[in-house]
């Protein structure tokens, strides 16, 4: 495994919060969320206890693919605001203890960049990737006077950036090896637009589809080596920055050089199978291509944490030291912890796991206070990727209050990015700020916990008891965690000396006593053993 130095030490018990920018809150009126919104909001997230932010693309866009196709690098997008109030809203967080980073989309541009409109009448520009001639499978026709094709590396609108291929391959000419010249400017050109903005104070990125760099590489060896080379530099220019990647494969991105990945719907040999194994209900965003696994967190106790805590055990030994697995809520792309048959009165369990297992928690906006999956919204900005797939449903407005738009904005209802949730009952942060049993102060009382007990963070051990229902572990020897997701009680005796009561930290429908541990459905329960009653 390749030396890195070693991650700045805040990295090491951070908790995440991804802020969707544009539905977060509106400032100005126009009814798309800003910079001003979201610096306006910074105080709930201190009180909350988060650590760092990630803030979806806010570059200059056409915006088809909600700002994943970047006209600009090196400016915001107007509809944020300017890049003063960027500035305005890092300082404003900093001064908070919280840390801001960026998304930043590695593998293509938009088809507006002016990188790409003079490639496309530049025969000899190798930014891009081209075809010369024809239009072979998976490419697009040019737009420009250039003849030939260009390779996409998502939607249409979207071309691949050139990071060279893996592989030659005589029958394909214009593959390029991956130390040609526009590989290695485009190489050049990530570390410019990185050293932008880690200038002005920034804490790092979050990088989109970290994986898709190099093509035909498929052990993503040389997609590897591209961000060993990055990390390096970075270790140099910036050693605070961190990156974290949208890989989904903890295992091979780590080792090449992100301070920590995300297990996401997508990515790594199953295919995402370990979240999708947790949370994935099939109600929400959805795909075809998907293996079929009954989530554990669902009422029906068919599931097991096994495929996670397996999948996750791997990582951890491929990783070693290098950095850390990132476990979220959910995310801009898929559905929400509340979705579909999945209520409310679930969502406590599904936190007390998250906050308590040995990863870095990411915590998806208004997750906190149980925002719902909204269905049947209209295609937004490219949100709809297939028949089951809309992810505009996960990206509705913030709910701050019980205001006419849930206090996301004074604009009138239909000029919103998207609607609000129309449910009467929806929950709010100001209702849940004003309930000492909310959703909300649950959330906040398990992220102190996790600060105050070091044990509860990644660095500690992790023991599983039972692997079922209820999930049973033991976090750093001395911290019993158990979590119950289905809706029937379940029991499990843990081996402690019998007539002994472990104090209850955060607990709602579990009790442990005399080695009997005994959980009512979606119940919960964090206790604190006394050194003298560890299992035996």
């Amino acid at each position: 495994m390749t030396s890195f130095r070693p991650a700045p030490a805040w990295l090491s018990d951070a908790v995440f919060y991804q802020i969707y920018p544009q539905s977060y809150a509106d400032s100005d009126g126009d009814g798309i969320g800003d910079f001003n919104g979201i610096t306006e909001h910074l105080d709930h997230l201190a009180w909350l206890g988060i650590d760092a932010v990630w803030i979806n693309p806010c570059f200059a866009s056409p915006f088809r693919d909600a700002g994943y196709d970047v006209a600009d690098y090196l400016s915001v997008a107007p509809r944020y605001g300017t890049e003063d109030d960027l500035a305005k809203l890092v300082d404003e967080a900093g001064r908070r203890g919280i840390r801001v980073l960026l998304d930043l989309v590695a593998g293509h541009t938009s088809d507006r960049h002016p990188w790409f409109t003079a490639s496309a009448d530049d025969p000899d520009d190798h930014r891009y990737i081209w075809a010369p001639d024809g239009c072979p499978d998976g490419f697009v026709r040019s737009p420009g006077s250039r003849p030939g094709a260009y390779l996409p590396n998502f939607f249409d609108s979207q071309p691949a950036l050139n990071f060279g291929y893996a592989r030659l391959d005589p029958a394909e000419p214009w593959r390029q090896r991956v130390d040609a010249d526009g590989p290695r400017a485009n190489r050049a050109a990530l570390r410019d637009v990185m050293h932008h903005w880690l200038r002005l104070g920034l804490a790092g990125f979050r990088v989109d589809m970290a994986h898709s760099l190099v093509k035909d590489d498929p052990d993503r060896s040389a997609t590897a080596a591209v961000w060993t080379e990055l990390r390096g530099w970075l270790d140099t220019t910036h050693p605070e920055a961190v990156l974290l990647s949208e890989w989904g494969d903890p295992a091979v991105s780590v080792p090449a050089g992100f301070h920590a990945d995300f297990f996401l719907q997508f990515g790594g040999p199953t295919d995402g199978r370990p979240l999708r194994s947790l949370w994935n209900n099939r109600a929400g965003t959805d795909s075809e291509a998907w293996d079929p696994v009954d989530p554990f967190f669902d009422p029906s106790g068919r599931g097991s944490p096994d495929t996670f805590v397996e999948a996750w055990r791997a990582a951890s030994a491929a990783i070693g030291d290098a950095g850390h697995i990132s476990l979220p809520t959910s995310n801009h792309d898929f559905s929400r912890l509340n979705c579909g048959p999945r209520t409310a009165e679930q969502l406590p369990a599904a936190f007390a796991f998250q906050l308590t297992w040995p990863t870095l928690p990411a915590i998806y906006y208004g997750d906190e206070i149980g925002m719902r999956y909204l269905p049947g919204l209209p295609d937004t900005e490219g949100s709809v990727l297939g028949p089951h797939y809309n992810r505009a449903g996960s990206r509705t407005p913030m709910q701050w209050n019980d205001g006419p738009t849930a206090g996301f904005s004074t604009a009138p209802a239909e000029r919103l990015y998207l609607p609000v949730d129309p449910d009467p009952r929806r929950p709010t942060v100001a209702a849940q700020r004003a309930d000492g049993t909310s959703l909300l102060h649950l959330v906040r009382r398990l992220i102190a916990l996790r600060k105050a007990a070091p044990e509860l963070g990644p660095d500690g051990s992790v023991e599983v008891l039972h692997s079922g229902y209820p999930f049973v572990y033991l976090r750093g020897g001395r911290f019993l965690v158990v979590v119950n997701p289905r809706s029937a009680p379940a029991t499990f005796t843990t081996g402690l000396v019998a007539g002994t009561a472990p104090r209850a930290l955060e607990a709602d429908g579990v009790e442990a006593e005399g080695g009997a541990v005994t959980a009512r459905g979606f119940g919960y329960g964090i206790f604190d053993l006394d050194p003298a009653l560890k299992p035996s």
